[in-house]
């Protein structure tokens, strides 16, 4: 009985001693080790959102502590902020677009192209046939193509061509081309008509619409100097053989393209008997041929006017010195004195 009490009461002791350590422990080593704690949802959502930002620069939050609290850290020497390069400030700096960039050496390029049309737009020979379609310059610069119309325009309308048709129709009436429309004045207005429709077709389509289209300078590029035979090809060439804008040369596709195709609707205004392919061919190298003849004069043009100008200064040299030997021969004692 005694023994059964004494282990009934040790069973109970021991019991108790399990029950107080398990209540007691956890509480000592929460007191002990307070950090270790388990965080509430309050904490785990704080810890989370601070997680999530970004870390800021050592120095940048030494200044910040040492602002808010001045009296309990000790003055130290802080390091210094990271300076900027000097490159990076230029980098974010706006920049220029690349379409200004661009424009910018666009716009010069065409303000040296009016300049040099200003230019040519001066040049005749003998004073009345216009050479606007011609440059001296080997390096011109390249035309834009509004510019290449203007140019065409500057030429059909001035006096010059008015003044050819004139006398190709005359010509023309003369020798009764084409009967069916008659003679008299009603039979020359038709051909002067027909003429300059010929000669305005051929340059529309030859020296604006096709250049612009093919990238190629109407212009007769003159070479003004060399052999003879070599300066004669080169004016004879240029019906078939052009400069490109991009400075490259190549076949003149817009010249022969645009005199047939002006011959071609000139067809449409001519008598029926000559509305034929044959003479649609005729027509557009017969203009092909008289552009060799042209290109031939503006070529050679320079040199005749020069020789001219020799010719007439050697005549007034010579007599100038006529003069002056005659004015000695009848002043002698002016002769004598000297």
């Amino acid at each position: 009985m005694i023994a059964t009490v004494i282990f009934e009461t040790g069973d109970r002791m021991r019991f108790s001693t399990m029950l107080l350590c398990c209540s007691v422990l956890p509480a000592i080593h929460l007191l002990a080790h307070p950090l270790e704690a388990q965080p509430s949802a309050q904490d785990a959502v704080i810890s989370s959102a601070f997680d999530a930002l970004p870390d800021a620069p050592i120095p940048q939050m030494d200044e910040v502590q040492q602002a808010e609290s001045p009296s309990t850290q000790s003055p130290s020497p802080q390091p210094a902020p990271p300076q900027t390069p000097a490159h990076d400030s230029s980098q974010s700096s706006p920049q220029p677009s690349s379409a200004s960039t661009q424009s910018q050496p666009q716009q010069t390029q065409h303000e040296k192209a009016e300049e040099e049309l200003k230019q040519q737009e001066k040049q005749r020979v003998a004073g009345i046939m216009a050479t606007f379609n011609t440059t001296r310059n080997p390096d011109a610069t390249p035309l834009s193509p509004d510019q290449k119309f203007r140019l065409f325009f500057r030429s059909a309308f001035d006096p010059w061509p008015f003044a050819l048709t004139a006398v190709v129709a005359g010509i023309g009436q003369a020798q009764d081309s084409n009967p069916a429309w008659g003679g008299g004045m009603q039979g020359y207005a038709k051909r002067f008509g027909a003429g300059y429709s010929d000669y305005f077709l051929g340059n529309f389509f030859g020296n604006a619409v096709l250049p612009s289209l093919m990238h190629e300078d109407p212009r007769y590029f003159q070479k003004g100097s060399g052999r003879p035979i070599k300066r004669i090809l080169w004016a004879a060439g240029s019906t078939v053989w052009c400069k490109r804008d991009k400075g490259t040369w190549g076949p003149n596709y817009a010249n022969v393209g645009g005199n047939l195709i002006g011959a071609a609707i000139g067809r449409l205004y001519y008598p029926a008997s000559a509305r034929t392919v044959g003479q649609t061919i005729s027509d557009g190298l017969t203009v092909s041929a008289e552009g060799i003849v042209g290109a031939e004069v503006i070529e050679f043009w320079p040199d005749l006017v020069r020789h001219h100008r020799q010719k007439q200064a050697q005549k007034r040299a010579r007599v100038t010195g006529a003069a002056e030997g005659q004015t000695k021969k009848s002043n002698p004692d002016a002769q004598n004195q000297n």
